[in-house]
């Protein structure tokens, strides 16, 4: 039997929201995958080759706290890239700024902890709005002047660093935790679990951030933006304020990623600043599958564990030289995976988008 789905008004054309019971599988997943990554720091299971200890010990789970914080970071700029289409080249500078404005508002306004990261993540967040606004202006070029116009940003963000005016970024040593604000349970080796449990808070958020948004119809927009933008604004909508939102979002959860990676790593350092950060951020979300819902996590948290773990096992070869491997076989694998898939990716689009479109039940 044939019946007719009409798409809501102001929506036709868009990307429609996935029935409930097929939302519920992933997140039934999702919820039960998190409660065994809240409980490693409980076991004392050892793996031999993959961790240099027990699971719990504090250098396996300083491993796993920064594998969480990068998979998160990949998740949440996929949302720019493989969501909305935004190739951007300056995400580093909101995860810099994170740290560094964190570790500048306790040590120089004496702040504590939380009240510098609430500071840190307003000023980040207005930033972003700001810079992205001017950013996505040169969209009018294509997306190369907004991917250029991103990495001059992430330049002067790197070149300011780098000449530590006043003394005030450290230059290239960076600067370490101020730890006189930091509460105890956040500090010393005996309390990696703390900060494995706080990476993985992060990791969750971010992820629930990023889930819920893009079955949104804001989401939908921003998946309708990627594929036909001409479309979205004959439709009605103004694709430059959906994309703002896209950019201001993906970076205010650079912001917090970056005030984890102060804690984790006990400092702030210049490499976060650079544009090779987030050239790795785009290569951890094409690594697992850009545009996906696992993929950017996954990709993060490979990539770092490999670069991490292949230099301490000092095995004599470049660990970039395997990362960028398994980067070019991801991307041969996607494409390959794309030329033989046939269906509605390759069918042509009907004319008349606003028209019901026919559903068999």
């Amino acid at each position: 039997m044939t019946a007719t789905r009409t798409a809501p008004a102001g929506t036709a054309g868009l990307p429609q929201a996935d029935p409930p019971l097929r939302r519920l599988r992933p997140l039934a997943v999702s919820a039960a995958l998190l409660v065994v990554l809240a409980l490693l720091p409980y076991s004392s299971l050892s793996i031999p080759l993959l961790l240099d200890g027990p699971v719990n010990s504090p250098g396996s789970l300083q491993l796993l706290a920064l594998c969480l914080v990068f998979g998160a970071l990949a998740t949440g700029y996929d949302l720019m890239f493989g969501r909305t289409g935004l190739l951007s080249f300056g995400h580093a500078l909101y995860i810099a700024g994170g740290a560094y404005g964190t570790q500048l508002a306790m040590s120089e306004l004496g702040l504590t902890l939380l009240p510098a990261a609430l500071l840190t993540l307003v000023l980040g967040t207005l930033t972003a709005v700001v810079l992205g606004a001017i950013s996505l202006r040169t969209l009018a070029l294509g997306g190369v002047g907004f991917a250029m116009v991103t990495l001059a940003f992430a330049q002067a963000g790197a070149i300011f660093t780098e000449r530590n005016p006043g003394g005030i970024t450290g230059g290239e040593e960076g600067l370490p935790l101020h730890t006189d604000t930091i509460p105890a349970a956040l500090q010393g080796v005996a309390n990696t679990a703390h900060l494995y449990w706080l990476a993985l808070a992060y990791l969750a958020l971010v992820t629930a951030i990023v889930w819920t948004a893009t079955h949104r119809p804001a989401g939908r927009l921003w998946q309708a933006i990627r594929d036909n933008e001409p479309r979205v604004s004959v439709l009605g909508r103004n694709p430059f304020t959906h994309k703002l939102a896209a950019f201001t979002l993906a970076s205010a959860l650079a912001v917090l990623g970056g005030i984890c990676h102060l804690l984790i790593t006990a400092g702030a350092t210049p490499h976060t600043t650079t544009p090779e950060f987030t050239l790795t951020l785009l290569v951890m979300a094409v690594l697992g599958g850009s545009g996906t819902r696992y993929g950017p996590l996954v990709g993060g948290i490979l990539f770092t564990y490999l670069d991490q773990r292949l230099a301490q096992l000092n095995l004599g070869i470049e660990p970039m030289l395997i990362l960028g491997t398994l980067f070019i076989l991801a991307v041969l694998f996607k494409t390959g995976r794309a030329g033989r898939t046939p269906g509605k990716r390759n069918a042509p689009r009907s004319p008349h988008p606003e028209k019901e479109e026919p559903a068999t039940s």
